[in-house]
């Protein structure tokens, strides 16, 4: 007899909260902004870490980063006024989760770029 695996399945509606949060955190430019704060940071530095980031897109992420509880920015007493970025413990939270998603990345990237390829190949 099988057993009813529905109670345990995932429930993926469309209204369920987890959605645009997890849309809001797990793109890449979050991902990187929030592995990159292991320290209070400026904006220009954390853009510096972030190859290939624009200006818009960093502030977009933060801002969203912000509003979520995962990211605070403090503005700083000196002139011109400074900004500066860090995590919050909520943010901190997501450090080793994403942590081990990276991880995973780098240890898969030759196979995936390899079947990418063989894909490619076979649909070309």
């Amino acid at each position: 007899m099988l057993e009813d695996t529905a109670v345990d399945a995932p429930v993926f509606r469309s209204d369920c909260p987890s959605r645009p949060i997890l849309d809001q955190i797990a793109d890449k430019w979050s991902m990187m902004a929030l592995s990159v704060l292991d320290e209070p940071r400026r904006f220009n530095d954390i853009r510096r870490e972030l190859e290939g980031v624009t200006q818009r897109v960093l502030t977009q992420t933060l801002r969203r980063l912000e509003r979520n509880g995962m990211v605070e920015r403090r503005v700083l007493p000196t002139s011109p006024v400074g900004v500066e970025y860090s995590l919050t413990a909520l943010g901190e939270s997501l450090r080793e989760p994403f942590g081990h998603l990276y991880a995973w990345t780098v240890d898969h990237a030759d196979e995936i770029q390899a079947r990418q390829n063989d894909y490619d190949a076979r649909t070309e």
